[in-house]
């Protein structure tokens, strides 16, 4: 009897609780970079071509705005890149049977060269949220755009305009700053820039700076626009090359008869 009762009781959280659905939601995803004895199996044509030795730079899947999908495909590019966790929070949800707790994980990676990305992750587990939430931050990897204040003297070292960015209430602004000034923002802000390869800036927030997630939103939002202000010196001319995709049509659909002959 006591085993029917319990098995009744379960039968019930699955009915009326959404936990088990969405647990069961992340069952499809599990296949992103699948591990054989051989190492990592790409799943997607750009992962193949990556693997294949057919995509040389990061920057030719930047330039055609291309989506990556496996982390692998950075760590492949970017052998040594460095993660550092900004935040765990527990966040609650109320059921029927009381709260559930999950663990909120934001990471920051970056080569402290021109890359930086940020990820966000909610799990059960905090160990298991960091891990998504570095994958998550290898996905969001971005190019960084530096500049210089001044004379253009040695390698670029500031953002290369003022920049905005924005999440929820948070508003930051990036200044470009004179050699020797350093990163003046406060300690969030200051972890993301250092990651991004930039050494001197000054910043200016408004809102409310001290929901750690939105301002480190904010200030990535704001890092991912040096590239999209167009200045002077790219201007000229730029005859757009075929993409990836296109150079390498005739070898994916090679690959693609053999899979179907297996």
């Amino acid at each position: 009897q006591h085993q029917m009762a319990t098995q009744g009781a379960d039968s019930g959280e699955r009915k009326f609780g959404r936990g088990d659905r969405r647990g069961g939601r992340g069952g499809r995803r599990g296949g992103r970079g699948n591990k054989e004895e051989g190492g990592w199996v790409p799943t997607t044509k750009l992962g193949r071509l990556v693997k294949d030795g057919k995509v040389k730079f990061l920057e030719n899947i930047y330039l055609h705005s291309l989506s990556i999908k496996e982390p692998q495909i950075v760590d492949f590019f970017i052998p040594s890149l460095k993660d550092e966790v900004m935040s765990i929070m527990p966040v609650q949800k109320q059921t029927r049977a009381g709260q559930r707790t999950r663990f909120k994980a934001f990471v920051v990676i970056g080569d402290q060269d021109g890359h930086v990305g940020l990820g966000v992750k909610c799990s059960k587990e905090v160990a298991t949220a960091i891990r998504g939430a570095i994958n998550n931050a290898k996905l969001t990897l971005i190019p960084v755009r530096r500049g210089y204040w001044g004379n253009k003297l040695g390698k670029p070292h500031t953002v290369p305009a003022k920049v905005n960015g924005k999440a929820g209430s948070v508003r930051v602004r990036l200044i470009p700053a004179p050699r020797g000034s350093g990163i003046v923002a406060a300690p969030a802000a200051k972890k993301l820039l250092s990651f991004a390869g930039i050494e001197d800036v000054y910043t200016r927030t408004r809102g409310a700076t001290a929901t750690l997630g939105n301002f480190a939103k904010a200030t990535f939002h704001a890092i991912s626009k040096t590239y999209g202000y167009l200045t002077p010196d790219l201007w000229k001319e730029y005859v757009l090359q075929p993409t990836v995709y296109q150079d390498n049509a005739l070898y994916l659909a090679a690959k693609e008869e053999k899979k179907e002959e297996y």
